[in-house]
């Protein structure tokens, strides 16, 4: 029985890790993935920046022009934690930008394979009717040695679009 236990847990998956070991992952790749691409769209916004500036301007102010006990980043240490802050911000930015551009980057290469298969059909798709073209002058200039006026091959095509059209019930729609 104990043979049968440790064979089944072997033809079991095992669950992925989290960041803790864990039996389920924390976050998602996807998920962190389209946060990434949030948060770098929200930082390349001139209302971030705008927010930013007056978030500096405001904390700038606050440190110098208030009373030295109601200061909490004062200008005689440079503005410390200020600095601090502003790093951590762009210590995480940086990585969650490049991660969104790496996205982009993949959808862009999908999108690239995409657009030369659709250009590959339509070479394709051209070459086949550039041959049907040349088939059909052919067959033209081969019935008009023969004699066949213009108005009998008018006639024939006619006739075979009828034909065409009673057997496509689509091309009957009204």
């Amino acid at each position: 029985m104990m043979a049968k236990q440790g064979r089944r847990g072997l033809d079991l998956p095992r669950g992925r890790s989290g960041m803790l070991g864990r039996g389920t992952s924390a976050v998602s790749s996807d998920t962190f993935g389209r946060f990434s691409e949030a948060f770098a769209r929200a930082m390349g916004t001139s209302g971030f920046l705008i927010g930013m500036s007056v978030f500096v301007a405001v904390w700038l102010w606050w440190n110098i022009a208030m009373p030295r006990e109601w200061q909490f980043d004062p200008a005689a240490t440079n503005f410390t934690l200020l600095t601090l802050i502003l790093s951590l911000q762009a210590s995480y930015a940086a990585p969650l930008i490049l991660l969104a551009q790496n996205r982009q980057d993949d959808r862009d290469r999908v999108q690239i394979e995409q657009d030369r298969q659709r250009a590959e059909r339509n070479l394709a798709d051209t070459e086949y009717l550039a041959r049907e073209i040349v088939a059909l002058r052919m067959a033209l200039e081969e019935r008009s040695s023969q004699g066949v006026t213009r108005e009998v091959l008018r006639a024939e095509l006619r006739a075979m679009l009828a034909e065409l059209r009673d057997e496509d019930p689509a091309e009957q729609a009204p």
